[in-house]
């Protein structure tokens, strides 16, 4: 894919880019000017950072280690030992 940089130094991101990165409009992009070519993240708000996991609820708050590997794996039942 292609994009023409304008006069003004735009360019337009290609549609199946946008899609593919959840691009909108209004979104800020970060470019990197130690990168060897043209490199450039979408950047996070402050206000997005500080909220997130702040909903998220511990599944096995109490619970020790194995107690949530049982858990997770559900009952393990072992080959009878060699004699």
């Amino acid at each position: 894919m292609k994009a023409t940089l304008t006069s003004k130094g735009q360019i337009t991101i290609p549609l199946p880019i946008r899609l593919k990165l959840h691009l909108k409009a209004g979104d800020t992009l970060d470019f990197d000017e130690s990168a060897p070519f043209l490199k450039a993240s979408k950047t996070i708000s402050t206000e997005a950072w500080n909220a997130f996991g702040q909903e998220a609820v511990d599944p096995w708050e109490g619970l020790d280690i194995m107690e949530v590997m049982e858990d997770l794996r559900g009952p393990v039942e072992l080959p009878p030992a060699a004699e």
